[in-house]
């Protein structure tokens, strides 16, 4: 298991020679520093996202001894609540319930409204990097986009949006492996703060609706149902963290991969129109910014004629399944034009991304913004990573224009 080191720098850099030989010699195996079962293969990663036996937690189940497993700190109680109340960490019938009343305002059709304020926001970004001659493309584009997005469909004013970022990074710290105590203290203070000024925003928009998220969320009824106060909070929050961090590292990786691919860059370039959609998707598999997505074994399983036992947990390696070459052909080759792409960067199931359409919709008019208008647009050295594993991106991107 020497392979597979998630604090290791070189590891974070290039897991994809020790996800090959997961696959090959261990597709399923336990690793003892963090106490998981590390699933590397396509087949197997995607049947465990779609099954029932297991679960994003088990409280709904089982009590913290029964399963096995030692109750959270009560000092991070603001974060356990916060993360706790999310679509992300619910299992049915609260996550049932909850996904469908959030859906009723978060609709095809608002996303699809959203194009021309994201295509604005693009293209004033990308505006901003011509007019410097270059820059980090990450700070300048990738970062501000996503979280410009959010806040314009929450209805968070302006002098407000610089809190967003910061908060967001502090409390996905938490999803790391073994997160520090100083991890934990940052994501308990983002999330006391984060949560106090959205119950501030939920007050205002009760007295005074607007045409923005929140202002929907508070109205979705279904049969008389409700989101409560801090369902509606958490539910802004993960909107916020979770379709952040993706497109920004989505759009940094895949960056990286296109200037390390110049043939395929080329071949963007030359048809953007044409390749874009395909190219987005290529891009997401390829380097996916989510490298792995845990679950609870809520009853005795059996993957690959290896037998985990309730009470475990397993480590999806999405990273390592969307370069499976049992599903993509040739697999380790950046193709921007590849159509058979069942990738699972969105993940499966009932968890599977409610922000994905959202999610396209960015990095579609991000790419095509840059491609368009610095069509010269060039590296000027090699990044470094960051040190997270789980959600796993560079530092910068310094170009050129």
């Amino acid at each position: 298991m020497t392979v597979f080191d998630p604090w290791s720098a070189e590891f974070i850099a290039h897991p994809y020679d020790a996800y090959a030989e997961l696959r090959e010699q261990s597709p399923v195996c336990r690793y003892e520093p963090t106490g998981q079962w590390l699933i590397s293969r396509y087949e197997d990663v995607s049947a465990l996202l779609r099954d029932r036996r297991l679960g994003r937690t088990y409280t709904h189940r089982f009590s913290h001894e029964e399963f096995g497993q030692q109750a959270p700190d009560p000092a991070h109680e603001p974060f356990h609540t916060l993360n706790g109340n999310g679509l992300l960490d619910l299992e049915a019938p609260d996550h049932t319930r909850i996904r469908r009343l959030v859906s009723k305002a978060f609709t095809p059709r608002m996303v699809a409204s959203l194009r021309p304020t994201v295509a604005r926001l693009a293209d004033e970004l990308v505006s901003g990097l011509l007019a410097e001659g270059g820059g980090d493309l990450i700070a300048a584009v990738a970062e501000p986009l996503p979280v410009a997005v959010i806040a314009e469909m929450l209805g968070v004013p302006e002098s407000d949006r610089g809190l967003l970022r910061p908060w967001s990074a502090a409390i996905t710290g938490m999803f790391e492996l073994n997160p520090t105590p100083e991890t934990a203290r940052r994501a308990v203070d983002a999330s006391v703060e984060f949560s106090d000024f959205l119950r501030e925003l939920i007050r205002a928009r009760r007295i005074a609706p607007g045409d923005d998220l929140i202002s929907a969320l508070i109205q979705a009824q279904d049969e008389g149902d409700a989101l409560s106060e801090q369902e509606m909070i958490s539910t802004c929050v993960l909107l916020l963290n979770a379709g952040h961090e993706a497109t920004v590292n989505t759009t940094g990786n895949g960056w990286w991969a296109l200037f390390r691919n110049p043939g395929q860059l080329a071949l963007l370039r030359s048809d953007p129109t044409a390749h874009l959609p395909s190219a987005v998707e290529e891009l997401m598999r390829y380097d996916t910014p989510l490298q792995m997505f845990e679950r609870w074994v809520l009853e005795d399983i059996e993957v690959a004629g290896v037998r985990i036992p309730r009470g475990s947990e397993v480590a999806l390696l999405f990273g390592s399944a969307n370069r499976d070459p049992a599903r993509f052909t040739d697999p380790d080759r950046l193709d921007v034009t590849r159509t058979d792409n069942p990738h699972i960067t969105f993940g499966a199931g009932i968890h599977f991304c409610l922000g994905a359409p959202l999610a396209r919709l960015e990095l579609t008019e991000s790419y095509g913004a840059l491609l368009r208008r610095a069509p010269r647009l060039t590296l000027l050295n090699e990044p470094s990573w960051q040190p997270g594993y789980v959600i796993r991106g560079l530092t910068e991107l310094l170009v050129s224009t």
